[in-house]
């Protein structure tokens, strides 16, 4: 049976990466603030869920994907790990 999960055994591949690009914010970005701010780019996303996506266990879609890239200001590629992080 095929497991929709990453070589790590998590739901997604870009959790650790928003996490990390949320705490090296200045001033730094809390869960509830990435909250708001993705509902401010038209999506319905909790804190709870912003904990779920950074700790691997929830599925990200590319529309989600695409206003993470928008907020952090990053390629897909990056967040991904297509791309070497700075």
């Amino acid at each position: 049976m095929f497991k929709n999960k990453g070589e790590n055994g998590k739901n997604n591949l870009i959790g650790e990466h928003i996490a990390r690009l949320r705490r090296e914010c200045v001033p730094r970005m809390s869960q509830r603030a990435l909250a708001e701010r993705l509902q401010l780019d038209g999506l319905d996303v909790d804190k709870n869920a912003i904990q779920r996506i950074e700790s691997g266990q929830r599925f990200i879609t590319d529309v989600e994907l695409r206003s993470f890239c928008r907020i952090f200001e990053v390629s897909a590629d990056l967040l991904l790990g297509l791309l070497p992080e700075d």
